[in-house]
């Protein structure tokens, strides 16, 4: 799946992932009111004006983007309801062409762990058939509880020719307060970033990527920078772009000469970009168009600080 992540991001020419991470506040009120009108307000009723706000951004942007990571919290809110309709969203996503990267930060061991990477990556034997249930195309995961919680995620890999997104330095102000802890002299994260190396060479694509990526902050330039040379097999995944601060010019270090190795994403900075100035006059009915623009403009950035760069 590494493989066609790099396909989608050449034929794109945006190394851009947008993040389906739908809060009520962000959906446009006619759309809620509309959901609440036929189903109540319920979870029912928050889980269709979910469904449709999500719809209306993937339709404006699926020839825009290579891939989407929805967020699996912001539909766990909404309980059963807002689960199906994330099972919706990723078929979905799917059908369009799109590559699928389930944000769940999954982490747990043994037969836990198993079950995780079955439900997102894998397939459950159901008697005599083998059935996949999100089936997702990438997974987040926590590696805070050691190899006992990623290995269970490799093997489901390398069967499934899927991926991985390792938690290695996040893009919340917090994360020092484990992340940047000294263990031998060194920050936790050159740490886990050196094990996620490890893990990346047993699990390699075609294009000299590894179906193990990992989690760097756009916040985190430097760090980035670091991490980029500890991990030069693996993709990175660079949340904190937009609404977190981060900028073309800070993607820089988190890619390599070729271009390629990191998928920038963006959140609310492209699915309510409505509700920011800029994109204000699209009015909450043009929702989509607002978010088509913002990713057009977070296209240009990022391509502009990498020529620059030369990259």
């Amino acid at each position: 799946m590494i493989d066609k992540l790099i396909e989608r991001i050449r034929a794109t020419g945006a190394p851009i992932v947008v993040g389906l991470d739908p809060v009520l506040k962000f959906v446009p009120e006619y759309l809620k009111q509309a959901a609440y009108q036929e189903f109540g307000e319920t979870l029912e009723g928050a889980a269709q004006a979910v469904w449709q706000y999500n719809k209306g951004i993937i339709d404006a942007v699926s020839d825009l983007i290579p891939a989407v990571k929805p967020q699996i919290a912001m539909y766990e809110q909404f309980g059963v309801p807002g689960m199906a309709v994330f099972q919706k969203t990723v078929d979905y996503c799917r059908q369009k062409g799109l590559i699928v990267i389930g944000d769940v930060k999954r982490g747990d061991i043994g037969s836990t762990s198993e079950a995780y990477a079955a439900a997102h990556l894998g397939r459950v034997q159901v008697g005599n058939r083998l059935l996949s249930a999100f089936d997702e195309d990438f997974a987040t995961v926590n590696p805070y509880l050691g190899s006992d919680g990623i290995q269970p995620f490799l093997k489901v890999c390398r069967e499934e020719k899927k991926g991985i997104f390792v938690l290695v330095k996040t893009s919340n102000p917090s994360s020092g307060e484990f992340q940047d802890k000294m263990a031998d002299g060194r920050p936790v994260y050159e740490l886990v970033g050196e094990k996620t190396a490890q893990w990346a060479e047993e699990c390699m694509g075609e294009n000299g990527y590894s179906y193990v990526g990992a989690v760097v902050g756009a916040t985190y330039p430097e760090q980035g920078k670091a991490l980029r040379r500890i991990m030069p097999h693996s993709f990175l995944l660079v949340p904190g772009y937009g609404a977190q601060g981060g900028k073309g010019a800070d993607l820089v270090p988190f890619f390599q000469k070729d271009g390629l190795g990191a998928i920038v994403n963006s959140s609310r900075g492209i699915i309510a970009a409505y509700q920011q100035e800029a994109y204000a006059h699209f009015t909450e009915r043009g929702y989509a168009d607002a978010a088509r623009a913002a990713v057009n403009a977070m296209r240009e950035d990022i391509q502009r600080a990498l020529e620059t760069a030369g990259k």
